[in-house]
């Protein structure tokens, strides 16, 4: 997160210099700055909460004050048993919220979601498989080799998408890019679910220790999976 204005800058700036006058975007780095601190709650002037930052807040707090007050134990089995459907209820939220304010954009601007498209998905593939090779070749469980190729190809496009707003615009060509990400992310990643399932029967997996087994009394109980350990 503190590196994702220098990357802005670097990317738009330096990777992809202006080739005419008529192309050239001036691209603030305190903007790209502020919008990021905007986007995880505070800004960096009055160090306020936000709208946005509301959640991120309430996450910390509750967290701390329910552990201290109910115990790790129960905290997980109580609370966030019984919340974390609630991150799938927000995420659906937000993807209807995106794609309703860009749908016009999406329909009237086809050929751009297809030139965003392709190199997208390149990237998910390769990011994923690259990632899941590196894991079996350190010998990971077939879970941890889950989590780490689906945390490595996923983005933060929710961040990217309220930078590209407060950056060019809410109707800007950007803006619309950074849109397209999660409409391709989505589908994507769950294919490669379904590929993950099908290695798992296919490829031989490093078995779990014995503090991770549940076939005795000493093994340690963790916290609830995550959506990509349940693969």
């Amino acid at each position: 997160m503190v590196l994702y204005a220098p990357f802005a800058i670097f990317y738009i700036n330096v990777i992809r210099p202006p080739i005419s006058s008529s192309d050239y975007v001036t691209v603030s780095y305190a903007i790209v700055a502020e919008s990021v601190a905007v986007f995880l709650g505070i800004t960096p002037e009055t160090f306020s909460l936000t709208m946005i930052g509301i959640p991120l807040a309430a996450a910390v707090v509750s967290r701390l004050a329910l552990l201290r007050l109910l115990g790790e134990e129960r905290y997980q089995r109580r609370f966030i048993n019984y919340i974390a459907p609630l991150s799938l209820i927000g995420l659906i939220f937000t993807i209807i919220i995106l794609f309703a304010s860009q749908g016009r954009n999406v329909v009237n601007q086809i050929v751009l979601v297809v030139r965003v498209s392709a190199p997208l998905i390149v990237y998910f593939s390769i990011i994923f498989l690259t990632t899941l090779l590196v894991c079996r070749r350190l010998k990971f469980e077939y879970r941890f080799a889950s989590v780490q190729s689906f945390t490595a190809a996923s983005n933060n496009f929710e961040l990217a998408i309220a930078v590209a707003i407060a950056t060019f615009g809410a109707n800007s060509n950007q803006a619309l890019a950074a849109t397209v990400g999660p409409l391709i992310e989505v589908p994507v990643l769950l294919a490669l679910v379904y590929l993950m399932r099908y290695l798992r029967k296919r490829w031989v997996w490093e078995k779990a220790s014995d503090m991770d087994t549940t076939g005795n009394g000493n093994a340690e109980k963790g916290p609830p999976l995550s959506s990509a350990q349940a693969v």
